[in-house]
């Protein structure tokens, strides 16, 4: 049987993934229109912004829009690494099941990272 204890519950992961597929797959969904739309929005936002600060021909609004593009770069690398952060903590925790035994193939955590890193397959395995 596969399960993790969580305190005083019993918790079984292959469960879980199989049960909330159509949400993970959503939450895949989700990350992969962020992955594609926010670069879009940085690029034009930013040529937007240092366009109207050229213009205006102040060399502090210049300033002031490079650390505007700047923190939102920053937020883009975030978004971009959201999915590799989840796959890192299901990969540890499906490894630390393995090696105990308790997780079989792995094949819990595989239906739960497929949903949410391959949303378009349909979560399949």
């Amino acid at each position: 049987m596969n399960l993790l204890t969580l305190g005083a519950n019993n918790f079984n992961i292959t469960d879980f993934c199989n049960e909330m597929q159509d949400i993970l797959q959503i939450i895949g969904w989700i990350l992969l229109i962020f992955k594609i739309a926010i670069p879009i929005l940085i690029i034009a936002l930013g040529m937007f912004d240092f366009g109207k600060a050229v213009v205006a021909e102040k060399e502090d609004e210049v300033k002031k829009q490079a650390k505007r593009l700047i923190f939102r770069i920053i937020a883009g690398i975030v978004i971009f690494l959201i999915p590799n952060i989840v796959l890192f903590i299901f990969r540890m925790i499906g490894q630390y099941n393995e090696d105990r035994g308790t997780d079989g193939d792995n094949q819990g955590f595989s239906i739960c990272e497929n949903c949410i890193l391959h949303p378009r397959s349909g979560c399949n395995n």
